[in-house]
């Protein structure tokens, strides 16, 4: 099924509007309540206890020194419970400008931001971001509130891309083509998101990407640090022309990173072969790189219905979750 052309020939202010309307008519009542649904469980920092809301919480969550204390059946409460901090890392650099189908990847990159935040949104709970663009980073601090979500969608659709900045002029270098610049901004996220949190990063993790497969991404070491201490979702965006060439005939490729151009005449069946090969392999290095560094792997195209691929992504950590729940009773019984 194709994605909904939810953000081409539109204003920014119909965009804005489109995008909630999708999240909350698609994705709000199979995902009612669940902001813990986007990663297995959910947070961990203790904070005291509340009297249990039969139907809302878990059994296996009850603090039971307290409910005999007081004989009112009480739960454990966590950090989360209380208030969410969700930060954003979005990547807006020029290899984000990509797209073949009804969206680029940057602008799907801001359909998963819309779904994220309206799915996290809640009293207490705050929304910041990171936004790397081809000119360096760009930061929203963490506010609470339906305003402050648009804004910063506003924001996302609003951001420069290569060449078009006005301050800076189309001649000047694209900063975040840099092999260090998802590294750098990674660091970033971590050195502002001080209380123990949920951390996203959505990306197509091209930038800093090693020729030789057997070495580490250069982000892989800055991811590894956020997941010391937040849960971190990487959002992975592709576009279905990155992974396979059609047979057209002599196409111009361009890097857009680098600017580079090459001339490549895709009639010759063993050339698409072998780029296709190449793809495969990139894309389970990357899968690979964030699998070792402890992030939860969401995969995300241009060419599908980006909503059913979040709903089952969330459905599936909500299996984990159960799995888990399960397991433990029966180790503990």
């Amino acid at each position: 099924m194709a994605a909904d052309p939810v953000l081409t020939d539109l204003t920014p202010g119909q965009r804005l509007r489109r995008l909630e309307l999708t999240v909350t008519r698609r994705l709000d009542g199979l995902l009612h309540g669940e902001r813990h649904g986007l990663l297995p469980g959910p947070g961990s920092e203790p904070a005291g206890s509340r009297e249990y809301r039969p139907g809302e919480d878990e059994v296996r969550r009850m603090d039971w020194s307290v409910t005999a204390r007081t004989a009112v059946p009480h739960v454990r409460e966590v950090d989360a419970d209380r208030e969410l901090t969700t930060w954003l890392l979005v990547d807006a650099s020029p290899s984000m400008e990509y797209g073949t189908a009804e969206l680029d990847k940057r602008e799907l990159a801001v359909a998963a931001v819309a779904t994220i935040g309206f799915l996290t949104a809640g009293p207490g709970n705050r929304l910041g971001a990171q936004v790397l663009t081809p000119y360096g980073l760009h930061r929203v601090p963490a506010r609470g509130g339906r305003t402050h979500l648009l804004g910063l969608l506003r924001a996302l659709l609003a951001a420069p891309r290569a060449g078009d900045d006005p301050d800076v002029g189309p001649r000047a270098a694209p900063v975040a083509g840099l092999p260090d610049a998802l590294p750098d901004a990674l660091a970033e996220v971590r050195r502002v998101a001080h209380r123990r949190g949920l951390v996203v990063v959505v990306s197509d993790f091209l930038d800093g990407l090693p020729d030789d497969p057997r070495c580490p991404a250069r982000w892989e070491r800055a991811l590894r640090q956020l997941t010391v201490r937040h849960q971190v979702l990487a959002v992975e965006v592709t576009d279905p022309r990155e992974l396979e060439l059609p047979d057209v005939g002599l196409i111009t490729l361009v890097d857009p990173e680098t600017g580079e151009h090459r001339e490549v005449w895709t009639g010759d069946r063993h050339l698409r072969e072998r780029y296709a090969a190449a793809a495969a392999a990139q894309r389970e290095q990357v899968r690979d790189a964030l699998r070792r560094a402890g992030a939860t792997h969401l995969a995300l195209r241009t060419d599908r219905d980006w909503t059913v691929d979040i709903v089952r992504h969330v459905h599936a950590q909500r299996r984990l979750v159960a799995a888990a729940a399960t397991s433990h009773r029966g180790g503990t019984a």
